[in-house]
């Protein structure tokens, strides 16, 4: 087969547009961080989603990491993390010497189920880190009445939900802090990168000084008249966007609407071309919210095997992957937590092609080619029916 003829999992969206941001940079002669560029963009997205500031930074897993030292967090503080998703916040609250207790998920939404994390909140809670899974908000009225009634921070973990809302809201502004991501498989990216969105401007500034090795912008200092010298006065850490990165995200931004449009159209297209299959089920959204599709994930009749149907799709040529990960299980963090549903999420959910760019016939040709390997792969009893 060709490579003409694969289908990637993943594709970013970047084109002239993009090129001609970057080529702006480069005439500028200042392509590091916290340059115009970047202050720019901070500004673009302090407007877009109503806060009292925004810090770009160099990816997701830096903004939880900022808001871990933002509000406090220490050794002796347990934080409640969603189990389910790419584990940066529970890696986040390591960083910091506090303990990540894990969360279980709700079946149908695969975010944090409230109930769950109510039942986790013990004297040495501090606070939540949500998830917004694979695109899907998690449910922030239910989760800050429990934060409020506990005297706990929410933190939002909105990497794969740029685009996304709930209950009209955008997802990165539905807690006290949010963090986005935007690695090359998010709805807007520029290859690497990320943001910290603080409600709170006493945040923000935290978070920016911090992200900087604790000396503030040198793009602001070479502007002083005179030879301002920057005195170290506490840990800080090299966390910055570069300009470069930040005019191609300037320009991400602006192409949203468009960018998400078309990974709205392939969900549609897969639930009706997939939706009646009885070896699988199609990712559903509440109606109170809208999903950003980072991924679309299936998942799997517990007699099919995921390693044959994915050994059949690669063979050949469309991207498939695990889906995501459960946290409890994982490792490195030796949690004491059982979250069930989670884990079986993780044994069961297959992510297929999702992208702007995917084709009405690439869709077509993804659903057919998953629908013979599940049967071919499923077990005797399973595919008779």
């Amino acid at each position: 087969m060709s490579t003409n003829d694969s289908i990637p999992l993943v594709h970013a969206s970047l084109g002239e547009q993009e090129l001609a941001a970057v080529a702006e940079v480069f005439a500028s002669g200042w392509p590091a961080g916290q340059g115009p560029k970047g202050k720019a963009l901070e500004a673009q997205l302090a407007e877009k989603y109503g806060v009292a500031d925004a810090v770009a930074v160099s990816n997701c897993g830096a903004a939880l990491h900022l808001a871990m030292m933002a509000l406090g967090v220490g050794p002796g503080d347990e934080v409640i993390v969603a189990d389910y998703g790419f584990p940066a916040p529970a890696q986040a609250a390591l960083y910091v010497g506090a303990t990540p207790v894990f969360a279980d998920v709700r079946p149908d939404t695969y975010t944090v189920d409230p109930q769950v994390v109510a039942g986790l909140v013990t004297p040495r809670t501090v606070g939540i880190i949500a998830v917004d899974t694979v695109g899907m908000p998690a449910d922030y009225v239910e989760l800050q009445a429990i934060a409020d009634r506990h005297g706990l921070f929410l933190v939002e973990d909105a990497a794969c939900a740029v685009g996304a809302t709930y209950r009209g809201r955008q997802a990165g502004s539905l807690a006290e802090i949010g963090c986005l991501s935007f690695h090359g498989r998010k709805g807007a990216s520029s290859g690497e990168g990320g943001a910290l969105l603080a409600a709170d401007a006493k945040i923000g500034k935290d978070a920016r000084l911090r992200s900087s090795f604790g000396i503030g912008s040198i793009f602001d200092m070479g502007k002083v008249v005179g030879l301002p010298i920057p005195t170290f006065t506490e840990i800080g850490y090299n966390f910055k966007l570069s300009d470069i990165a930040a005019a191609i995200l300037q320009v991400q931004l602006g192409r949203i609407d468009e960018l998400l449009g078309r990974r709205d159209v392939v969900a549609g297209q897969y639930a009706e071309l997939l939706g009646d299959d009885e070896l699988l089920t199609v990712p559903t959204v509440p109606g109170d919210r809208t999903h950003a599709w980072q991924t679309y994930m299936v998942t799997l009749d517990p007699g099919v095997d995921r390693g044959a149907v994915a050994s059949e799709l690669r063979g050949r040529g469309i991207g498939c992957g695990h889906g995501t990960f459960a946290g409890h299980i994982q490792p490195v963090f030796q949690a004491k937590q059982e979250c069930p549903v989670s884990a079986d999420l993780a044994r069961r959910q297959l992510a297929i092609p999702m992208h702007a760019e995917l084709t009405e016939d690439q869709v077509a040709r993804v659903a057919e080619v998953l629908r013979g390997a599940v049967r071919a792969n499923a077990s005797t009893g399973r595919r008779a029916a």
